[in-house]
């Protein structure tokens, strides 16, 4: 077995939900202790880094500006920033970025204050964002599926699922995925009692029992 792994950025192919295309540089090297990926913007004026803030996720996130130019907006803000630029922003501010040279790429780097670092495994389900964003549910429930089998390390799968199946109309299924993303991911708890994703199925007692 070989004791390191390498890999040029343009190596790692890159996923899209519809929106900023990126390079899952975890979930390529099988990294488990961090969270690190790759986004870059083809041509000026494209948009690298979705508008958001990790308030919610509760994650604090550096970004380096690996090769080209970006314009960040922090809380509406321009920030002109070189190659070999760190930019960190604090969990509760908007931020985005865009590409000012052709072929920018931002790395991005995270985690959670205080915890020891958790995968989630979204780069796996990214590629299904768009129809969840479209409304198509079913087929992302139905697609989402295998992929949560293939991988029950991550419980965040199932729970997508579920969502989905709550979103359109597959109550029981729903419940179940629920409970197998609980019994996966107990962490999944405080997301599920306040995700409007399952708001459909939130008066059915079985849900009820599992936040009891």
């Amino acid at each position: 077995m070989s004791s390191y792994s390498m890999a040029q950025i343009e190596d790692i192919e890159e996923i899209s939900d519809g929106r900023c295309p990126m390079r899952p540089v975890r979930h390529h090297f099988g990294i488990t202790s961090f969270g690190i990926n790759a986004w870059t913007g083809d041509d000026p004026g494209d948009r690298i880094i979705n508008e958001h803030d990790e308030q919610d996720a509760g994650e604090e996130e550096l970004y380096l500006v690996h090769s080209g130019r970006a314009r960040f907006e922090i809380d509406g803000r321009d920030v002109d920033a070189p190659a070999g630029s760190f930019v960190f922003v604090p969990m509760a501010v908007k931020r985005t970025a865009f590409a000012e040279e052709a072929g920018t790429t931002i790395i991005a780097m995270g985690g959670t204050p205080g915890e020891a670092y958790r995968p989630a495994g979204w780069e796996i389900w990214m590629p299904l964002g768009e129809l969840y964003q479209d409304g198509r549910y079913d087929e992302a429930a139905d697609r989402g599926r295998p992929l949560a089998q293939a991988h029950p390390e991550y419980p965040v799968l199932l729970y997508n699922v579920a969502c989905c199946e709550s979103l359109a109309g597959r109550t029981a299924d729903a419940v179940e995925d629920v409970r197998l993303a609980l019994e996966r991911g107990p962490h999944l708890r405080k997301l599920a009692a306040e995700d409007t994703d399952l708001d459909p199925i939130r008066s059915e007692p079985t849900f009820q029992q599992l936040l009891a």
